[in-house]
């Protein structure tokens, strides 16, 4: 039976979002997720929710436990994952409140565990393949559903993930865009990338909440606009996630 995860930030841990709510206290073998899991279903599809830097958003990206939010899914019976995710802009036709249906990322984080693999003993070597780490068949069903209700969207983009907390440097802003990164954030790797090794198709959604510091015509963002831009667009982004979980099989 198909049991989809659903993995979002501030906004996103909304009870009312699901039927039948309730809280589930996890552990696992790589510690505590960021928060209590909450069950329940959505169109009678069952679904679990996970706030990533928990649910008052305390935890700054460097230090989520990717790898336990990723095992308490999977050890929750999850058999897919969608995800949810603000980003900043690095392209001039991705303007804010624009969503994003993810295709690719660039890994420019530092000191995150970046996989389970933390021996090859005793099986051997274990390297995932990664060319498109993003599920087609999520990524088409959130386009579609983006398209049903008529919601501004870029059906492809590249994301870098940063380090954070502090923002980029003019300099890195126009160093990414070079690399060919549409949009910015500081949570998808590594956890698409803990997403595809544990096995559990993975596909997110970007909102694009301002412009990074790259364009010089306006001032750089601050965290209290991203919040701002965030807020004004969950009902969006919440109806996204009800009509895709809707034609998951």
């Amino acid at each position: 039976m198909t049991k989809i995860g659903i993995i979002g930030g501030s906004g996103l841990d909304d009870p009312n979002l699901l039927h039948d709510a309730r809280d589930v206290e996890v552990t696992t073998a790589y510690g505590s997720p960021s928060a209590p899991l909450k069950a329940g279903t959505i169109e009678g599809r069952e679904v679990v929710l996970l706030a990533r830097h928990g649910r008052e958003h305390t935890i700054p990206p460097t230090y989520v436990n990717y790898r336990a939010n990723i095992q308490a899914l999977k050890d929750a019976g999850c058999t897919c994952i969608l995800a949810t995710t603000a980003c900043g802009s690095l392209r001039e036709e991705i303007d804010r409140g624009h969503l994003v249906i993810l295709d690719q990322f660039i890994d420019f984080t530092r000191r995150r565990d970046v996989s389970f693999h933390e021996t090859f003993a005793p099986h051997g070597a274990v390297h995932t393949g990664m060319a498109e780490p993003f599920d087609d068949g999520l990524r088409d069903l959130l386009n579609r559903a983006c398209a049903k209700l008529g919601l501004t969207h870029h059906e492809r983009g590249t994301v870098i993930t940063i380090e954070g907390s502090r923002f980029s440097t003019r300099a890195e802003s126009n160093m990414f865009r070079m690399w060919g990164a549409d949009v910015i954030n500081m949570s998808v790797a590594p956890e698409c990338i803990l997403a595809n090794e544990a096995g559990l198709p993975y596909a997110a959604v970007a909102m694009s909440t301002d412009y990074d510091c790259w364009k010089t015509d306006e001032a750089p963002v601050t965290w209290e606009e991203i919040l701002e831009v965030f807020k004004s667009n969950v009902e969006k982004v919440t109806s996204l996630l009800v009509e895709t979980v809707r034609n998951i099989d």
